[in-house]
């Protein structure tokens, strides 16, 4: 018995895109604003951040997950530069999906050098979705004002000094 690929295919194909579209339409994309949020910390989860309270000041929402090797690299990365600019008014709050939340804590074990921002989980991934986030890493720099200045996916070698230049520029504004 032969099977007809044809018959079934656009079916297949039609159900990808659908599943994706979401997404796509709905992503928080640059010269919107933020979407607010209340997330508990990975370590205490009885207290948390909200991304309101931090209006004034530029913040970068980073996206991430504990089986994200890209992730391994940038987190401290990025920690190296909050430290260089949080008396400057940027802050970082990382975000993780992982669910159960020890995977996020053994990641954060992990590392060399303790993460020193705002490491939060969303495991509902509800606040993954208001950012229509597909995949990790995903990064968002918002303004003072609570706009989205610049999105970013993934994470390759140079990214990091694509991120200072833009954040100089938007900390002389």
């Amino acid at each position: 018995m032969q099977l007809n690929h044809a018959r079934w295919l656009p079916g297949i194909l039609t159900a990808v895109v659908l599943s994706v579209l979401p997404a796509l339409v709905f992503a928080v994309e640059e010269g919107v604003h933020a979407p607010d949020f209340s997330l508990p910390y990975v370590e205490q989860p009885d207290k948390s951040v909200q991304l309101g309270d931090l209006r004034g000041k530029l913040v970068y929402v980073d996206f991430w997950a504990s089986w994200c090797l890209p992730c391994l690299r940038s987190l401290p990365q990025i920690n190296t530069l909050y430290q260089k600019y949080r008396d400057q008014g940027f802050e970082v709050v990382a975000i993780t999906i992982d669910d159960p939340i020890e995977d996020a804590q053994d990641f954060m074990d992990d590392l060399e050098v303790p993460l020193s921002y705002h490491v939060v989980a969303d495991q509902t991934a509800d606040i993954m979705d208001a950012y229509g986030v597909v995949g990790m890493p995903t990064s968002f720099l918002i303004d003072r004002q609570g706009v989205v200045r610049k999105v970013h996916k993934g994470f390759r070698e140079g990214d990091t000094d694509l991120l200072e230049q833009t954040l100089l520029g938007m900390l002389a504004e």
